[in-house]
């Protein structure tokens, strides 16, 4: 899979992009992360992006013309056409559908936009999905870009190793996951849950789903709803 992104600071992705998982994933191949610097395509010698807004108002709108430049030369560097996805407060929550809904193309164009916003036109003319990390603003949408990307990748087959890997994490099913202990058994008086350790995997799997299911009560109750349980489990949910 591969994802370009262009951004007014493109140092931002370097750290990130160079450690752990998507190190590794880019190391063997089955991603692809561009970075494009958006000042690439401004036509002045002060390789402007940005103006006033008509009508007035505080801050800044970054140019429609270097973001169309931009964005027609970077969908001919590869194939498919890539789904250009603005990083935007105003738009769809990033959750665990719509993580799946990206990771189903095989490129994405994720521009971030900085100052007050992009020009309407990029908005209406060039891009195909906006997408928001969450009801709150920061200064730009390199960060939620890297999100994307993390949360991406991770659903490229082959990158978290294990398939299997992913069956059980918070959000599969519409349920969190369930507690997770390690070594020592018993650290200062603590112990793990006996049923742990008793290598009954059919006990360990069923304490495991009763698990998921009170916690995702306790802390996020509003999965429920579209959760996928049984019949059973809804009844006991239902009289608990």
């Amino acid at each position: 899979m591969r994802f370009d992104v262009l951004t007014i600071f493109p140092r931002i992705f370097e750290s990130p992009l160079d450690e752990t998982i998507l190190r590794r994933a880019i190391d063997s191949g089955l991603i692809e992360v561009a970075v494009h610097d958006l000042r690439a395509w401004a036509t002045d010698r002060h390789r402007t992006v940005d103006d006033y807004p008509f009508g007035g108002g505080a801050g800044m709108v970054m140019k429609p013309e270097p973001l169309f430049a931009a964005i027609e030369a970077i969908q001919p560097l590869a194939a498919p056409r890539a789904t250009v996805v603005l990083m935007s407060p105003q738009g769809r929550r990033l959750d665990h559908d719509l993580v799946g809904e990206l990771a189903a193309t095989e490129r994405l164009l994720l521009v971030c936009g900085r100052y007050e916003g992009v020009d309407e036109r990029v908005r209406e003319h060039l891009v195909d999905i906006e997408v928001s990390v969450g009801d709150f603003v920061v200064s730009g949408g390199e960060l939620p870009a890297l999100l994307v990307i993390d949360a991406v990748a991770r659903r490229v087959p082959g990158v978290l190793g294990g398939e299997t890997s992913l069956d059980e994490e918070s959000f599969e099913g519409g349920l969190l996951e369930y507690p997770q202990y390690t070594r020592p058994a018993d650290f200062r008086g603590w112990t793990v849950p006996d049923v742990l350790l008793s290598g009954h995997h059919a006990e360990i799997e069923k304490w495991r789903r009763a698990q998921r299911i009170a916690r995702t009560r306790a802390l996020r109750p509003d999965l429920l709803a579209a959760a996928d349980l049984t019949a059973a489990e809804r009844r006991a949910l239902e009289g608990g």
